[in-house]
């Protein structure tokens, strides 16, 4: 069974706010559209499979798209490998699980997330993504314009985020 969920671009509580321009549900960078693009991907792995790598010493990345509209990453997680909670500089975004199963952590909310299942948000969307399961995941995403910026994230002792660090796009 394929889920799609959809969040919005609300931050999670100690989350900065980012002005961004509100995307429509029938553009083509729409959330939904994002999320569409990432399911149509993951459901061909003949076009990829032969691009992952498994790295025991980090989440392994390659970009397989970029324009001026939006990019698209194929990201491999082995057991245990993570995010860490971070946003997408203002992008909206989705991911689809091709393989395997994937954790994604919110504040005050988890949802495992299985192959053929895609989350997509807007704007300013904080989580922790994260392969909590015995055997490697791959996943596929889309980010709507490109990345340009990522916050990073930790928990305060009340369980609410604190900003730790900004990376630009020249950092991956």
């Amino acid at each position: 069974m394929t889920v799609t969920a959809t969040e919005s671009g609300t931050p999670e509580s100690g989350a900065p706010a980012q002005a961004a321009a509100p995307q429509e549900a029938g553009s083509p960078f729409a959330p939904a559209r994002l999320a569409e693009r990432a399911r149509a991907l993951a459901d061909h792995p003949e076009e990829w499979v032969h691009r992952v790598r498994l790295d025991p010493q980090g989440r392994w990345y390659e970009r397989l798209h970029q324009d001026a509209d939006h990019e698209i990453w194929l990201i491999s997680w082995l057991p245990g490998q993570a995010t860490g909670f971070h946003d997408h500089g203002g992008s909206a975004g989705a991911f689809a699980v091709a393989l395997g199963t994937l954790e994604e952590h919110r504040v005050h909310d988890r949802r495992e997330v299985g192959a053929g299942q895609v989350r997509s948000f807007g704007p300013d969307y904080v989580h922790d993504v994260r392969n909590t399961s015995d055997a490697p995941a791959v996943s596929v995403h889309v980010y709507s314009p490109p990345l340009s910026t990522m916050r990073r994230y930790d928990l305060d002792a009340g369980g609410e985020l604190v900003r730790l660090t900004a990376e630009s796009a020249e950092d991956w």
